[in-house]
């Protein structure tokens, strides 16, 4: 309801010459000077029942006045104040800009992959901004920096600000070929598609054996050790040097490069080289021709693990969203309780002078005692509405002391005041032109539609992987291996025209047999492995359509409960307006009335009684605007929640800012120099915490 139109109303209940005069002022002037005759009438209406005290009255015989009454002043005759304030500062919290998606690099330091990272503890004391907004035991607040200092300080967007980042080591997980943990809110955690195993990272693996052995011999014919009368021994000197790489890839491909080397001697005499030198190099390739084979079935949990890192950042949305809200309810609360316990007081002050002054009249006679009982028992119901509306007051300030700060008993914010500085102001129009156009808004923004919305792609993705898992199992297989073999020779070679030599090879001698592919061998094959009856796949992937199916009709539930969230916001909404404005006419008129009372009991018309009933008339009226105030507030506030926009309105972004603006980034726990704690940077940090440069 702007200016004019409340003016305009306002006229219309006021004494008859005036609004005749007003009227025919209006008519002459037209409507290029309404906006000065507003606020014209806005003057006169606020002064209207002192300028008609002030009136000489015209009576034929003026009965003594009485002493007057204070007229009750309320917060509600100027809730429609705006204070003055800045244009809030987009806030971000940063979820999107810190994640644990990549492992430390092995370079420069090499080391850094097997080291752990660096993950401070929690920050769990009060964020400087709450002690630079304390002065003189007083917190002073707008609705903005109670919000601000809600996602800075709350526990609840602290606990969940990790459920993002445990969708990143998800990620990472898969993307080495593992299995992810999940992660809240998320109903598909992972694929339990049964297909072979493939290890994304490479794995090198390197043995170095020695084998030193003396072995009995039962046959020295056989051995080369010669006859003797006892059991003969044969001694050997193995040394092994192995050394593997092996890759799995999303294709179902595994490929693996292996490069053994065997040095061994023995007391035997029938080898042609002692000691001798033994290379190999294997080059095998395995690819998956059914089950297991193809880009989808192997990169599932990858796919279902990006699709969670974006549900994670919904759930941490809700979780902003009701924080916001629920810190914007606190904020009325607390407004309305500190309005209503300065009401309650004029109404006590307002009834000490009626009981003074009637007390005063009884003791010279001129009042019943009937009279200074009703106007003390009136006191006393006054004073205990005071008692119980300071109580709401400290217990609306202490649960929004608890929503804006990580310790509520910290000592320097234990004792603090709190002073809202927003005035309760009827909000301007938020809601869309109709109910349908609020549910098309719902459906898109809604997180928990939206997490959902991922759980039915993630179900399908591992409907799919276990259909292709109902396959049978056939590798087929390929192996190159080029050997090499060299070593000092016992057999004397001779050469034409020359003395008899020992030939005395070894490793590179190997080696280059090995490259040169002197003694190849090329293996291929396939490896067929069916089960017969195939019950547990079957079973299996009727779990998961079975899933898929029902998280489809729970989509439909969650749908059907936001229309009747967004309906019942809706009217909500739509009924607070109303009832703000009849609300804000029945102070008017009760105040007129307690007015006109009090006037007439000025001049003798009137009983104490009527005057008590017309006082707890406007008290009460009073209390019903400003608690029609704070449910408009309110109900602004969770119709922003159910339509999905609370952040949207707040200026509050869960991603980073990426059109340009400057964003106030809070509190975020894990990170160092404004990074995150956890990457390859933190590997390098200096004795005192710092980072190398």
């Amino acid at each position: 309801m702007n200016v004019r139109q409340m003016t305009a109303k306002r006229s219309t209940r006021r004494g008859y010459s005036v609004q005749r005069m007003l009227k025919a002022a209006a008519r002459s002037l037209g409507e290029l000077v309404r906006p000065t005759l507003a606020a014209i009438l806005t003057v006169l209406v606020a002064g209207g029942p002192v300028w008609a005290q002030d009136q000489p009255q015209q009576q034929p015989a003026p009965a003594p006045e009485r002493p007057g009454l204070p007229t009750p002043q309320t917060p509600a005759q100027e809730v429609y104040t705006a204070s003055p304030k800045n244009p809030p500062i987009p806030v971000s919290l940063g979820s999107s800009k810190y994640h644990y998606t990549r492992a430390p690099k092995a370079f420069p330091s090499l080391i850094a992959p097997y080291r752990p990272i660096q993950i401070p503890e929690p920050v769990l004391t009060n964020s400087p901004r709450v002690d630079q907004l304390i002065h003189d035991g007083k917190l002073e607040l707008t609705l903005q920096d109670a919000v601000e200092l809600a996602l800075e300080n709350s526990m609840d967007i602290a606990v969940s600000r990790y459920n993002p980042w445990f969708a990143d080591t998800d990620i990472l997980q898969t993307q080495a070929g593992g299995q992810p943990f999940g992660i809240t809110g998320a109903e598909i955690r992972q694929s339990f598609a049964s297909v072979p195993f493939l290890n994304y990272d490479p794995t090198f693996t390197t043995q170095i054996s020695y084998d030193d052995r003396i072995t009995p011999v039962n046959n020295p014919f056989i051995s080369g050790t010669g006859t003797t009368a006892t059991a003969a021994s044969l001694a050997s000197h193995t040394a092994t040097y192995n050394n593997n790489v092996t890759e799995g890839f999303s294709t179902g491909t595994t490929a693996t490069l292996a490069w053994n080397n065997m040095r061994s001697s023995s007391g035997s005499t029938f080898n042609f080289f002692n000691p001798d030198v033994t290379s190999a190099l294997v080059v095998t390739l395995q690819q998956q021709l059914l089950n297991g084979f193809g880009r989808f079935i192997n990169r599932r949990n990858i796919m279902i693990a990006k699709n969670n890192r974006k549900l994670a950042d919904y759930v941490f949305e809700a979780q902003a969203i009701t924080t916001v809200t629920s810190t914007i309810t606190a904020y009325w609360e607390l407004v309305f309780a500190r309005a209503n316990v300065e009401v309650q007081q004029q109404a006590v002050a307002t009834s000490q002078r009626l009981y003074g002054d009637n007390k005063k009249q009884l003791e010279i006679g001129t009042m019943a005692p009937l009279d200074v009982t009703r106007a003390e028992a009136q006191l006393a119901t006054d004073q205990q509405n005071l008692i119980i509306a300071q109580t709401a007051k400290m217990q609306d300030e202490q649960i929004l002391k608890n929503a804006i700060s990580k310790d509520p008993l910290a000592a320097n914010f234990i004792n603090v005041e709190l002073v809202p500085t927003d005035k309760a102001t009827p909000p301007e129009a938020t809601e869309a032109p109709s109910f349908e156009e609020s549910i098309k808004e719902a459906f898109q923004k809604r997180p928990e539609l939206l997490e959902q919305q991922i759980n039915i792609t993630n179900a399908g993705i591992d409907a799919r992987a276990t259909g292709i898992a109902l396959r049978p199992t056939a590798t087929l297989f390929a192996q190159y291996t080029s050997q090499g073999l060299a070593g000092v020779s016992s057999i004397p070679s001779t050469t034409p025209g020359g003395p008899p030599t020992i030939t005395q090879q070894g490793f590179t001698t190997a080696q280059s047999q090995v490259f040169q592919n002197k003694f190849p061998d090329y293996l291929v094959g396939v490896n067929v492995q069916i089960p017969l009856r195939n019950r547990s796949a079957q079973a299996t992937n009727q779990r998961t359509i079975l899933q898929l199916r029902q998280i489809e009709a729970q989509m439909q539930q969650l749908k059907n409960l936001a229309v009747v969230d967004v309906r019942n916001t809706y009217i909500a909404l739509q009924q607070g307006r109303v009832q703000v404005a009849t609300a804000s006419e029945e102070r008017k008129l009760q105040q007129q009335t307690f007015d006109a009372e009090q006037k007439k009991y000025q001049l003798g018309a009137s009983t104490v009684y009527q005057v008590i009933l017309t006082q707890r008339d406007l008290v009460s009226a009073q209390g019903a605007e400003l608690r029609a105030l704070a449910n408009l507030l309110e109900a602004k506030a969770a119709y922003e929640r159910a339509v999905g926009r609370t952040l949207e309105v707040n200026r509050v972004s869960i991603a980073d800012a990426k059109h340009g603006e400057v964003d106030k980034d809070t509190l975020i726990p894990g990170t160092l120099h404004g990074k995150v704690v956890g990457t390859e940077d933190l590997i390098n940090l200096l004795p005192d915490g710092s980072a190398q440069k």
